[in-house]
């Protein structure tokens, strides 16, 4: 009676049922350790495209000669420059391609009749390199060979060798178009001879303009972003887009950015403390590879930050291991970036993290509150097993009682705090400080005021029958019962630490309720039928002896009540610290 078995139980239910309650967030376990993980989160890296853009790429305008064709106001058939620019893209992308970009140029070509026809298959593929930006393809052509590119404009620039004036009018056209919050890629053209080149950077490319991309934001980011920011967690966007578009589309969905924009370059010149001082500030990261997030997740490490990261690439295997929580894309990511997850976004949605990073929150919530009640419980058990021959009273619990209290304590632990409701607050407090026990000094402090005022509410009710003279099976069935009212009452006014016992029980559910009926019920039965009396050693007890042990119950938990409106401040710590 005095050690609480049922911890074990405890952390058991809640994680499982707790993977489960996330999983209908579209947010998969694969460690459900990672659960405490997510309520002390203090920052969330995320990337751009597919998490907080829906992923829904549309060429919105193509870019010839300097004049800007909106896509919409195109007539038909084609402008020649348009038309060239248009097939040249198409051909710079795969037949059957899975990036959205790429499917982007497809379809507008086949609405707007672009073939490829007389090009032939492709010959050579010169793929995205952290060095190039740019993806290259090779078809033949006539007795020579023509490449096709297509990329970051910067990367497209450096290959055609443009000017210092044509450069600057390239970059100002980019950035009008990238603080729209487009995606913007460049593309150009190579004649070569008969000899395939080993590389792009061997040739001399024409540019023939540029494509821009819409990609709307999802709707429900800004306000899941702003979820974020009140619960203190930072949010971090990272990016292989253009700057000027990060920050554009970090300025819809309400990230920071006061503090400008660190693109991969600029990171790669930067020392590791220099880092340090920019990532503590920054919240916008561009045209970023790979390989730099894990540096990133390092520098985010040493200022003490519990970093959650995403990422869906085989290269951002190692950033998602070395994360406190990676999270990996269910729907566009790797198996390897999935192995090296805790984290699958079954919908790549970013608004689905921060519900499992509030369902998180709760879920540790209950379970605290749960070891709380369990702890408290257990001092009145204990303290009347203890007494009974320390002070010469009669045997007050024998093993049956305790055993009924256990069928009543266990399906509370379990189930009933599980369930519980959400705070109001939970996400308008900090994350919980890492690495802190989940029975802090308040909350045991807490635990033991509990559950001894219980203990001094059934002393109460043994002191007052044994005044009346009661025999000893009523005396037992005076304490026992107090005993069971105060553990009901102990468990309503312990699912909430801020809201009052009432209101908690009107929103108790189906479990609750079954909970309190079943337990009356069958103390009816123990009470009443004789078989059962002499079974738990009890007798009879009249109405007026059942409202004594209900007031007194009442009395020993009610206190809490007044408690929480005077230190709901505190209290609410108390969840977190």
């Amino acid at each position: 009676s005095v050690l609480p078995e049922e911890l074990p139980m405890i952390l058991t239910v809640f994680l499982s049922l707790g993977a489960w309650r996330i999983a209908h967030s579209n947010v998969l376990l694969r460690r459900p350790g990672v659960i405490e993980a997510l309520g002390a989160a203090t920052v969330l890296c995320t990337d751009k495209t597919g998490t907080l853009t829906q992923n829904r790429m549309t060429v919105a305008r193509l870019c010839c000669g300097g004049v800007d064709h909106l896509v919409t106001g195109l007539p038909t058939p084609l402008p020649g420059d348009v038309e060239r620019l248009l097939r040249a893209a198409k051909l710079a992308s795969p037949t059957a391609p899975n990036d959205p970009m790429e499917q982007a140029i497809v379809a507008l070509s086949a609405e707007r009749g672009i073939v490829a026809d007389g090009s032939g298959p492709c010959l050579r593929e010169y793929p995205l390199s952290p060095t190039l930006l740019a993806v290259t393809r090779a078809y033949e052509q006539g007795s020579g060979h023509v490449l096709f590119c297509k990329g970051a404009p910067e990367a497209l620039a450096s290959l055609c060798a443009l000017s210092a004036d044509e450069h600057a009018a390239l970059s100002k056209q980019v950035e009008a178009l990238a603080q729209a919050g487009l995606r913007v890629l460049a593309v150009g053209q190579a004649d070569v001879g008969a000899q395939l080149p080993d590389v792009p950077s061997a040739v001399r490319f024409s540019l023939l303009g540029l494509l821009a991309f819409l990609d709307p934001l999802r709707p429900e980011v800004p306000q899941a972003v702003a979820d974020c920011r009140r619960a203190g967690v930072r949010v971090l966007m990272i990016t292989g887009d253009y700057p000027a578009t990060a920050l554009a589309i970090a300025g819809q969905a309400g990230l920071d950015v006061t503090h400008g924009v660190l693109s991969g370059p600029e990171m790669a010149a930067l020392s590791d403390e220099s880092l340090r001082e920019r990532v503590a500030h920054v919240s916008v990261f561009a045209r970023m590879v790979p390989e730099q997030k894990l540096r990133l997740v390092k520098a985010l490490k040493d200022l003490g930050a519990i970093a959650a990261m995403t990422g869906d690439g085989v290269n951002d295997a190692p950033a998602l291991k070395a994360a406190h929580i990676g999270i990996s894309m269910g729907k566009r990511g790797t198996d390897v970036a999935r192995e090296a997850s805790a984290l699958v976004l079954a919908d790549d949605n970013f608004a689905s993290i921060v519900a499992a990073m509030r369902l998180g929150r709760r879920i540790f919530d209950n379970l605290r509150k749960a070891v709380a009640y369990t702890f408290a419980i257990h001092v009145p058990i204990a303290g009347l097993s203890l007494l009974s021959p320390l002070l010469g009273w009669p045997l007050i619990l024998l093993p049956s009682h305790i055993a009924v209290l256990e069928m009543i304590i266990d399906p509370s632990c379990g189930l009933i705090f599980e369930g519980s409701a959400e705070e109001a607050h939970i996400m308008d407090r900090p994350p919980r400080p890492v690495g802190q026990s989940m029975v802090t000094g308040r909350v045991l402090l807490l635990s033991i005021v509990q559950g001894f005022l219980v203990l001094l509410g059934c002393v109460a009710a043994y002191y007052l029958a044994a005044q009346r003279g009661y025999p000893a099976e009523r005396l037992r069935a005076m304490v026992f019962s107090t005993l069971v009212f105060s553990n009901l009452g102990l468990i309503v006014v312990s699912r909430s630490w801020t809201e009052s016992a009432l209101r908690t029980l009107w929103k108790g559910g189906a479990v609750l309720w079954t909970l309190i009926l079943g337990t009356m019920g069958l103390g009816l039965l123990v009470l009443q039928v004789p078989f059962l009396q002499r079974l738990f050693s009890l007798s009879a007890l009249p109405l007026s002896d059942a409202l004594w042990a209900l007031s007194l119950a009442t009395l020993s938990v009610i206190w809490f009540e007044p408690v929480k409106l005077i230190w709901r401040r505190r209290l609410r710590e108390m969840t977190v610290t």
